[in-house]
């Protein structure tokens, strides 16, 4: 499982020109997966984002998490993170989670994400996408699990 994490002041994704979903303050997150992948990934990642702590405090040091100033997640699947470019130009996907195995592994992961206490907006597995953010810092994280 991979996750690229942003902080953002605000983000949305949209399907064909409408917002179906869209957070203020929080992460952004596009998330993909392996074929191996179940819920100890899962598990391990909604643990270590919940509990990130990348907003600034009282002394603008990172260390305030996601709940602490009542931010958002808004998730967006993203099989193009299993992308392999050892040959040629064009990327191969043969290392993402097909759609039977993927889809319900994000559903369960959002699930998952909610059952802390934290709001989150979601884009359509497998939809045509487009997604807008503004990322502060910019702060960016990768995990991989």
């Amino acid at each position: 499982m991979r996750v690229v994490l942003q902080k953002v002041n605000r983000a949305q994704v949209s399907i064909d020109g409408t917002v179906v979903g869209k957070i203020d303050k929080g992460y952004m997150l596009l998330v993909g997966f392996a074929p191996d992948d179940g819920d100890e990934q899962l598990d391990y990642l909604v643990h270590k984002i919940v509990n990130l702590r990348v907003f600034e405090d009282e002394n603008g040091k990172m260390n305030k998490g996601l709940k602490d100033v009542d931010g958002a997640i808004l998730s967006i699947s993203q099989f193009t993170l299993y992308a392999d470019t050892k040959h040629g130009n064009r990327p191969g996907f043969t290392g993402a989670a097909r759609p039977e195995i993927a889809e319900p592994l994000y559903e369960r992961f959002n699930q998952k994400l909610t059952a802390t206490g934290v709001h989150v907006e979601t884009g359509h597995f497998g939809a045509d996408m487009k997604v807008d953010l503004e990322n502060d810092g910019p702060t960016t994280i990768i995990y991989e699990k």
